[in-house]
């Protein structure tokens, strides 16, 4: 293990926690100012951390100077370190377009900054922890976070949305904690690095991985478990909408993909690979046709997230039981997919929110007349739907263009016809709000303004959507030196 006199590790989870226990000491509505600081130092801290794995790569730090099994052990490896920029990345602009929302729009942002904080402290110590009780406490604390957020607004519909947020998150914690129980009882240690050399096709392990797996699908939304995400994302204030779905649904897709290649690799086989990508497929395709279907805007953004998630587990099929080459597209591509969503997703409900804003209506038909009001805004949107169908010179070109040679390399020819099909949907939605939006307002309404810091704040996650597909090697290379996988 490395000593160092400072880590960035730990502050990167006790920075949030202390600005968020002062927002809410603050009271109702206070804390914005405290917690844009608490961001900004996020990032640079996140940066450094990003450093070090380049220059010496990864490395373990025990929290107090207590090493495991007596304390807490954080990992620091290149996968996390990528998750932490992105995790930092994206909230710091949403944390300057959530201060001008609530600036124009109060209602739901009384309790915003502490529960954001606590959020992204339990997001930070997930994609560090070692062991796996200490990865079911971070997700249990992000759950009851988002959770949280999800209510803000008070409304019948936000409540009910955040009920059965409530309940798939418990379940799926549920079964994960279950899995974690078993592996315990059969080997005595929690410790990812105590497990790895004994893992073996054990039933009791077994059951352990299916259960596992099953609560990290569910919280993840995967079609079909994804009942509880569009009530909850589309239902949400806007700066939540875009939290939870650019970052909050990535802290179970690192954790199962953390588990499957890592401890759990010796047992995970080609079948059950394969039936996570058949549920990714289904994902993509159902979920962008109930986008295209969509009456409410934020309720169409939310089905896409629906449909992007089934990406993510294509990589699965694709790095399970095949070539070392496509293994390592395969793995490249599904990271770069969850870093370009993350960017495009934060800045499409962002969007979304500033319409709302100026026609203080969220059905897309009363977008007529965005176009020449809000010409900035409706460019955004259309650069983020440029990442999600994956053209070039995005990073969700840069991700599908992986999985594709992945999928190439292994001879899995079919999921090039998914990702073709789920492309040209994703299209078809995103038209359709562009189409919408370049009619001419009918007479007796009237478009107003949003706020410049929403329509700005939305463009730079937009913009780093695309700068992700032409920068996109510096970390993919931090993957490599860190030992991602």
């Amino acid at each position: 293990m490395m000593t160092m006199v400072f880590d960035p590790a730990s502050w990167l989870i006790l920075l949030p926690l202390a600005w968020a226990t002062l927002a809410f000491v603050l009271g109702a509505g206070r804390g914005a100012r405290l917690a844009l600081v608490g961001l900004g130092a996020q990032a640079l801290l996140a940066l450094e951390l990003a450093r070090r794995v380049r220059d010496q790569g990864a490395h373990a730090h025990a929290l107090g100077g207590w090493p495991a099994p007596l304390g807490i052990e954080l990992a620091v490896d290149g996968l996390a370190v990528v998750m932490l920029l992105m995790t930092a990345l994206v909230a710091l602009p949403l944390g300057l377009y959530a201060r001008a929302y609530f600036g124009a729009k109060p209602k739901g942002g009384a309790w915003f900054w502490p529960l954001s904080g606590f959020l992204i402290a339990a997001l930070n110590a997930l994609f560090l922890s070692a062991d796996l009780f200490n990865l079911y406490v971070t997700l249990e604390l992000l759950g009851l976070a988002a959770v949280g957020l999800t209510a803000a607004a008070g409304d019948r519909m936000a409540v009910a949305a955040a009920l059965r947020y409530l309940l798939a998150t418990l379940l799926g914690s549920g079964a994960y904690l279950f899995g974690v129980a078993l592996i315990y009882g059969t080997y005595g240690t929690v410790s990812l690095a105590a497990l790895a050399p004994l893992i073996s096709a054990e039933p009791a392990v077994l059951l352990a991985l299916a259960l596992m797996v099953i609560g990290m699908l569910l919280k993840t939304a995967l079609f079909p478990l994804h009942f509880w995400l569009p009530p909850a994302h589309g239902g949400a204030v806007s700066p939540v909408s875009a939290l939870l779905s650019a970052l909050v649904i990535k802290a179970s897709f690192y954790l199962l993909l953390r588990l499957w290649f890592g401890v759990f690799e010796p047992v995970a086989t080609v079948g059950a690979a394969q039936l996570i990508g058949i549920l990714g497929a289904g994902a993509i395709l159902w979920g962008s046709l109930l986008a295209l279907l969509q009456t409410r805007l934020k309720m169409l953004v939310a089905y896409s997230t629906v449909a992007q998630v089934g990406y993510l587990f294509l990589v699965f099929p694709l790095a399970t039981g095949v070539s070392p080459e496509a293994g390592v597209s395969a793995w490249q591509g599904g990271i770069m997919q969850a870093l370009a969503h993350a960017l495009a997703k934060a800045a499409m409900f962002a969007a979304a929110g500033a319409m709302i804003v100026a026609t203080g209506r969220d059905e897309i038909v009363g977008l007529s007349g965005v176009g020449a009001r809000l010409p900035l805004t409706l460019f955004t949107f259309a650069l983020a739907g440029v990442t999600l169908m994956g053209l070039p010179p995005s990073g969700g070109f840069s991700a599908k263009w992986l999985l594709l040679m992945a999928a190439l390399d292994s001879g899995q020819w079919w999921w090039i016809v998914v990702m073709m099909l789920g492309g040209l949907l994703s299209a078809a939605y995103v038209f359709k709000v562009l189409r919408q939006a370049f009619l001419p307002a009918p007479g007796g309404s009237a478009v107003g303004r949003a706020p410049r810091a929403l329509e700005l704040t939305a463009l730079a996650l937009a913009l780093g959507g695309i700068l992700l597909g032409l920068f996109g090697a510096q970390p993919l290379a931090l993957l490599e030196a860190g030992g991602g996988r």
